[in-house]
């Protein structure tokens, strides 16, 4: 996956469009590890990510909200080692 820590929110919005799902939700979990692991100062630009991606999400699967990230998520299938 891209790392995506040094580029405009431009950019990152608009690479999220050309991700598959399964990247998508992979860049969400990810984003979500960080946001927890980083330190109150730190947040900022990996909250708005957060919130870029969720619209990203949201815009793909329209009246779902989450839902299909959350079922994502869960799949035992994602949680076993490849």
């Amino acid at each position: 996956m891209t790392d995506f820590a040094n580029v405009s929110e431009r950019e990152f919005a608009s690479a999220l469009e050309s991700m598959t799902d399964e990247e998508l939700f992979e860049l969400m979990a990810d984003l979500e590890m960080r946001s927890e692991a980083l330190n109150r100062s730190s947040t900022d630009e990996v909250f708005a990510k957060i919130l870029l991606t969720e619209s990203a999400i949201e815009r793909r699967f329209p009246g779902q909200l989450l839902q299909p990230y959350k079922e994502w998520k869960n799949r035992p299938d994602r949680l076993t080692p490849q």
